[in-house]
Order: C-alpha cells, then sequence, then structure tokens
C-alpha cells in the first residue's frame, strides 16, 4: 500500500459542520474500500487564491490515506460527481514525477561544455 494525500475544497455555502461532516464521509468511503486513513487536517474556510465558480472562499481538508490505486480511482470517479466539493487533488507525497527526472537528465547533457566534448 502506498501513502496518498487528498486535498479537497468543498463549497462555501455549507455550514462548517457540514463541511467537517462531508471529510467523515470521505473516511468511511476510504475504510469501506479497504483503505486506512492516517490523518485528517481540516484547515476551515480559506480565501480562494483564484475564483472558482463565482466562490472566493471554501473550505479546506487534507486526508492522508494508505491504499492501493483502484482506491485512488474509485475516490476520484466519486469527487468528481460530488456536487459538495470544487476541487480535489490526490498526491503521493514525497514522489518525483518522472518529467523532472527526464529534465534534470537532459539538463546534465546539456550543461557539458564545448571542452569536454571532443572534436571528430
Amino acid at each position: 500500500m502506498r501513502t496518498y494525500e487528498l486535498m479537497t475544497i468543498h463549497r462555501p455555502e455549507l455550514a462548517e459542520a457540514d463541511a467537517r461532516r462531508e471529510s467523515q464521509v470521505l473516511k468511511n468511503f476510504l475504510q469501506g474500500a479497504d483503505a486506512s486513513v492516517l490523518e485528517i487536517d481540516f484547515w476551515g474556510k480559506r480565501r480562494l487564491a483564484y475564483e472558482i465558480d463565482k466562490a472566493r472562499e471554501g473550505y479546506y481538508t487534507v486526508i492522508t490515506f494508505k491504499g492501493e490505486s483502484h482506491h485512488v480511482a474509485a475516490l476520484d470517479r466519486a469527487l468528481s460527481l460530488s456536487d459538495a466539493v470544487m476541487r480535489h487533488k490526490i498526491i503521493r507525497p514525497g514522489a518525483r514525477p518522472s518529467r523532472l527526472k527526464a529534465t534534470e537528465e537532459s539538463s546534465d547533457r546539456t550543461g557539458r561544455s564545448a571542452a569536454d566534448v571532443s572534436p571528430a
């Protein structure tokens, strides 16, 4: 099982108690799918960096859990269909994207000076 972090932004029209209840629904969803929830960090209502659907605020929650890739796929689908969730993001903390590895390797190759390359 891998560790994942889920960040959700719930609609500001919800009461704080309802937003917390939505976090518990997500926890129950994960536990019902045999994933283990490590931590739920409810940040409360925060100002958004940019307007989303004419909303300037939202309730932020970060859930850390251990699960398999099929748990992530099911969770992503459920959150996409939820009317209470404005945005969500699921990441693997500490995992480096392969695109960054390729960029670093190519910069190592191009970082050589002309003196390092012998003429043919």
